[in-house]
């Protein structure tokens, strides 16, 4: 019963001489209430139903414009015992549980394996559902990167970081800059209200460790009055977010690969720039150094600061991989996004040929070909065989015959 009066202690919030009294000298429509993120939670439902709207209706037309195709998939023979053991148990059963499956199925190792990546490609998600959910990420970024560009342009704190400390807290807030803040954590709430059903990428965990920070980070800023310097982390991710989704959407289309590789090196290049360089170099010192000309150091200072510091590691992660795709790219090798959920051919087909070296007593395909491979080798030590015994007779002849004379 007293962790809610203890959460809200002002020690944890406030800087060290500050009250939640100071606050209240603002009025109540430019003062920042905890109560106000209560409703996030409607926005998050209402971009739930907007973003199902959007991609029953909207995305579709868009897609076919750009010639985005679902690729033809095979379907696995059915199995009764293997698509429960699928559903129910892994989808990626170990060496252990791939003989109890051989015994119980009456199947050889090979043809299970094969029959478990067929049906995991059978549940990757279409090229469609790919393009709906970058073309909806793509015009919540682009739409709310021009309204906070348009909203914090003209403000002081924009041009000069040492405005967002001035006169704190006692800074009022902006009708604009209260929405911006409402729609970006709504938004973010939708995407893990959605996350179980959308593309699952090599990243996945990142990207939920992304948004459970980004949240924490603009709840906790919205309630200490961090507003200034909250509105500028979002316009920043925002710039970039924007072009890696149009990238996506121009990667699923048809005929459109110039395009695309134009705006991932754009992509990249303001990536590299704004998340490792004006990220670290503006915003965190910002908050680490410049804060500390006005105040000195509290529990919400180092919370706060830990929040950016977990965002700019995943900068890092990101930027990582973001360099193998630039350096596959220059090789001219690159086809496919780094974090791409696709078992390509050429990946199976690289696996097939691993397997075939090795023993497989009871596959056909392994046997047929260490038949061949047998026969042959038989075929070559008979010949071999048989000229050394033709050579070792007409040497034979030919001495008796000289003896004779």
């Amino acid at each position: 019963m007293d962790l809610l009066p203890d959460l809200w202690r002002q020690e944890y919030w406030l800087p060290p001489g500050v009250t939640w009294r100071d606050l209240e000298q603002l009025p109540d429509s430019e003062r920042p209430r905890p109560k106000d993120l209560l409703i996030t939670l409607p926005l998050a439902l209402g971009f739930v139903a907007v973003r199902c709207v959007f991609e029953r209706f909207l995305a579709p037309p868009i897609a076919s414009c750009l010639g985005v195709k679902n690729r033809l998939q095979v379907s696995a023979a059915p199995s009764p015992q293997l698509e429960s053991y699928y559903c129910h148990r892994s989808k990626q059963p170990t060496q252990v549980e791939l003989v109890s499956l051989m015994v119980l199925c009456g199947k050889t190792q090979r043809q299970i394996e094969s029959w478990f990546r067929v049906r995991r490609n059978q549940d990757r998600p279409s090229q469609t559902k790919k393009f709906a959910e970058a073309a909806w990420r793509f015009f919540f970024y682009l739409s709310a990167f021009v309204a906070g560009l348009t909203s914090l342009v003209n403000r002081p704190w924009f041009w000069d970081h040492r405005e967002c400390w001035r006169l704190y807290p006692i800074q009022p807030l902006e009708k604009a800059h209260f929405w911006y803040y409402m729609l970006e954590l709504g938004f973010y709430g939708s995407l893990l209200l959605r996350i179980s059903v959308d593309v699952k990428r090599k990243d996945f965990k990142e990207q939920v460790i992304h948004h459970l920070a980004t949240i924490f980070l603009l709840g906790f800023s919205y309630c200490a009055n961090y507003i200034r310097i909250g509105t500028l982390v979002m316009l920043l991710h925002d710039s970039s977010d924007i072009l890696l989704e149009s990238a996506k959407m121009f990667n699923y289309g048809t005929g459109w690969r110039k395009t695309c590789d134009s705006l991932f090196v754009v992509f990249a290049v303001v990536f590299l720039v704004t998340r490792l360089v004006i990220f670290p170099s503006r915003i965190i010192w910002t908050t680490l150094l410049l804060s500390m000309e006005v105040f000195e150091p509290f529990a919400g200072y180092y919370f706060f600061n830990i929040l950016l510091m977990v965002l700019q590691a995943l900068h890092v992660f990101w930027a990582v991989l973001i360099l193998r795709m630039v350096y596959k790219f220059l090789k001219g090798k690159l086809e496919k996004d780094e974090r791409s959920d696709e078992e390509s051919e050429a990946d199976l087909e690289e696996e097939d040929k691993a397997k075939e070296e090795k023993t497989d007593p009871g596959g056909d395909c392994y046997w047929g070909k260490s038949k061949e491979t047998l026969n042959s080798k038989l075929s070559a030590l008979t010949n071999s065989c048989v000229l050394n015994n033709l050579t070792h007779h007409r040497s034979s002849v030919a001495n008796r015959a000289r003896k004779a004379q």
